[in-house]
């Protein structure tokens, strides 16, 4: 029984740290142009993010190799920020944008880079481990409306439902934390 549980769990955990059906991970992925500051630009929301305006994530390495990550967003309705920080690390090799991120301990949910700008790493397209979750993330707080209809495009041809998509507010930056 305790071998079944312990098969049971591993399967559980192992299924977060997976990748939605149809969608591919970038590959050539480098993890030097990746790090740095990101804004979210529009996500699928969940209860982690609810009512979060101003979202960044900051990637840095870890010397163990892994990616740090610190995701801030300002809670309007409490009149504070928001900080949480966790850790990455790569799922299927360092060239493969597919990466697995904790905030809580040994528990690890799928970060998939489904589209990136190659040339000067300026956006980016991240599912979860379903369709549930989705962000577009710049490296600027803002996009053209165009950029913002090209994700909404791909995003559709993968199969999201956008119809709960938020664009996020970006008026007041991180580094203006108080």
């Amino acid at each position: 029984m305790r071998t079944l549980l312990a098969g049971i769990t591993a399967l559980a955990l192992a299924g977060c740290t997976g990748v939605p059906e149809g969608i591919e991970p970038v590959t050539g992925f480098d993890t030097e142009r990746y790090l740095g500051t990101w804004y979210e630009i529009a996500r699928l929301d969940h209860s982690f993010e609810e009512g979060l305006s101003n979202v960044s994530a900051e990637y840095s390495l870890n010397d163990d190799g892994s990616i740090k990550v610190i995701n801030r967003g300002y809670d309007a309705e409490a009149d504070k920020w928001k900080e949480a920080d966790g850790r990455a690390a790569f799922v299927e090799g360092e060239n493969t944008g597919h990466l697995k991120v904790s905030f809580f301990g040994p528990f690890y949910a799928s970060y998939v880079v489904f589209e990136l700008d190659r040339e000067d790493y300026s956006y980016v397209f991240v599912t979860g481990y379903d369709r549930d979750y989705l962000w577009f993330l710049s490296r600027t707080p803002e996009v053209s409306d165009e950029a913002l209809e090209a994700f909404r495009d791909r995003a559709k041809a993968e199969g999201f439902d956008l119809s709960e998509l938020i664009v996020v507010e970006q008026q007041k930056h991180s580094g203006d934390q108080k």
